[in-house]
This record gives C-alpha cells, sequence and structure tokens, in this order.
C-alpha cells in the first residue's frame, strides 16, 4: 500500500469548507490544542472491532489531519501551550495501550506523511501480555453459534447468530466487568477464557524490542500504568506503583527519559481523581492526558489534558466533528 492516499475531490472540498472556521476557532497562540487518541490500526477490518480503523482507513483520515491541523509532538505542543505559542490550529495524535499494530501499520502511515504521534504503553503488557478486552473480545469470539449463558458474567443468556451478536456480547461483557475490582475482574475473565476453550494471541501487544523500533521512528513514549487498572478503584499504594512503575520500567527500556502520562480509561472523576493527578506529579510527568472531550487551552491543568476520538470514516463529518470539539469548554482542573 502506498501513502498519503490522496483525498477525492469531495474529500478536498470538504476540508477546505472547514479550514477558515477552524482557523478562527484555533488561532495560535494560546488559542487551542486538540489531541486524538487512537488505540490500534488493523491490518484488516475486524467485525468485533468496528471503531478500530484498517491502516487504509487510518491513512485517509491522516491525510484529512494533515491538511487542517499543524500536528506537533505532544511535549512540544504541551510546551507551546504553556508559553501561549501555539501554531494556529495545533494538534497532536496519541495512541493507548501499546499494540503491536502501532509500529506495523500505523507508524509507516505517519512516516510517510510526516507526522509525530505519542504512544503510551502499558508496561506489563509488553512481550506477550494481553489486556482484559482483548481477552474478552477473543473468547466471545471462540463461543459456538447459539445460545450461551453468560449470566455469571452480569449480561444474561445470549443468542449468537453471527458477528453482530458477538460484538455486542463483547462490550456487555466488557461494560460489566471493567470497573471491578481488578482480583475479581481478573477472575472472572480467566474464567470466561477458560470456558470458551480459545487460545490466545501473544503478539497483540509490543515487544521491548518492538518499543524501541517506535521511539527511534519517531514516535514519543509516555506511560500508562503498569496494569491499566482504573486508579479510583485501587489504594494510595497501588496506585503510586502503578504510576510510578510504568515510568520506570519504560525508561530501562528505552534508556531515556519518560515525561508524558495517560490515565487508564481516562474519565476525570470516575477513573481517576484529584488524588492521582497529584501521584503523577510526584512522580516526576510533565503532562498527563485525560479522554475528556474539548481542546486544552492555555490556562489548562497540563496534567489533565482532555482528547478526543474522531471516529467518523468521510472527510465531512471528521471535519465537522473536529470543529465541535474544539467548541467544547472545560475548566482548568477537571477533577477539582
Amino acid at each position: 500500500m502506498s501513502f498519503p492516499i490522496a483525498p477525492s475531490p469531495a474529500e478536498r472540498a470538504a476540508l477546505a469548507a472547514a479550514w477558515l472556521p477552524l482557523r478562527l476557532l484555533a488561532p495560535g497562540g494560546s488559542g487551542a490544542l486538540s489531541i486524538l487518541i487512537y488505540h490500534r490500526v488493523l491490518p484488516e477490518r475486524d467485525p468485533l472491532r468496528p471503531g478500530e480503523p484498517n491502516q487504509a482507513e487510518f491513512a485517509e483520515q491522516m491525510g484529512w489531519v494533515q491538511a487542517l491541523f499543524r500536528v506537533l509532538p505532544l511535549s512540544e505542543a504541551v510546551t507551546a501551550l504553556r508559553r501561549g505559542r501555539l501554531p494556529p490550529r495545533a494538534a497532536c495524535i496519541t495512541f493507548d495501550d501499546g499494540y503491536a499494530d502501532n509500529l506495523h501499520c500505523a507508524l509507516p502511515v505517519l512516516r510517510a506523511l510526516g507526522l509525530p504521534a505519542t504512544c503510551f504503553v502499558a508496561a506489563d503488557y509488553l512481550d506477550g501480555g494481553v489486556m482484559f478486552n482483548d481477552r474478552i473480545i477473543e473468547a466471545v469470539r471462540a463461543l459456538p453459534k447459539g445460545e450461551t449463558d453468560l449470566s455469571a458474567w452480569g449480561v444474561g443468556v445470549w443468542r449468537i447468530a453471527g458477528d453482530e451478536d458477538r460484538r455486542r456480547l463483547a462490550e456487555a461483557v466488557i461494560r460489566s466487568v471493567k470497573h471491578l475490582d481488578g482480583v475479581e475482574r481478573e477472575e472472572r475473565v480467566a474464567r470466561l477464557v477458560r470456558e470458551s476453550g480459545v487460545s490466545l494471541p501473544r503478539d497483540l501487544m509490543m515487544t521491548t524490542d518492538g518499543l524501541r523500533q517506535l521511539a527511534t521512528g519517531g514516535f514519543e513514549i509516555g506511560a500508562h500504568t503498569r496494569s491499566h487498572p482504573i486508579l479510583s478503584r485501587v489504594d494510595d499504594a497501588t496506585a503510586r506503583t502503578e504510576i510510578g512503575g510504568s515510568r520506570e520500567v519504560l525508561e530501562e527500556v528505552l534508556s531515556e527519559p519518560v515525561r508524558l502520562f495517560a490515565y487508564p480509561n481516562g474519565q476525570p472523576g470516575r477513573d481517576y481523581t484529584a488524588r492521582d493527578v497529584q501521584l503523577v506529579e510526584a512522580c516526576g510527568f510533565q503532562a498527563a492526558v485525560s479522554t475528556a472531550w474539548g481542546a486544552a487551552r492555555r490556562h489548562a491543568d497540563p496534567l489533565e489534558l482532555p482528547r478526543f476520538t474522531p471516529w467518523d470514516r468521510h472527510a465531512r463529518g471528521f471535519a465537522a466533528r473536529m470543529l465541535r470539539n474544539l467548541l467544547i469548554r472545560r475548566p482548568e482542573t477537571v477533577t477539582a
């Protein structure tokens, strides 16, 4: 596949129509910083992961981003934001968790377009780990067609006829266990994997060597805790170990400082609290990102920067959603 993918005439028209409003909403100086969130870039579409773009779709979206925004490394953007020196239409691209396809599918697209990005890595899943949500998806993928009773996982009895049923079932199970105590969640997911009989893939996440390749290939690397807990659900000692320990592991792998952090799940007040923001600062991070929508402005707390996921598959909708995101105004400290 060659990159970049040239936009169609209709896409060029849609992007041109969005350029002036975007220039007015993000004029530079103390303007506004749009931070995009991705997780995976798949080699091909997966019906159980419809929200994740494949490589061709990602390349198309990055072409739109390049046409609409001035894309900066996150660390550079945060410094410029603090000083009131953002360029017009400033944006950053980020990835969460540390999937191997960030290296194999996302990086070639970004390098071809000359776009920087940041990857926030959950350190314990390097070298063969499988996150709980991926274990659930693969277990549900392996369930036979017909009626299945998953009452023990809080979702009742389901009838599986095809991929759409599996997708909805996997999402329901993920929702039902996501905010459980870590031990209980692990027990339930392990039981589901056992009962499904699935053999889990061990190449979903990056290896330590792959992480080094990503870093030398143009990605900034940030921390995303060690095991991706919901920080608001763990005690002080565990939160400190998860936050600070993730930085220690990554710095040992990369032999360079790690100064950026992303809160797992990332909703302020629900998934992390003021305590966790204080711990992030105490552990020496210079900036941290949430998943609260909106754009960051000059007086935003650098340890609680908002981010946004544009999911549209057409240029007009993508541009319109990015513009609407710029209209969201957030308080300086969202957990106060």
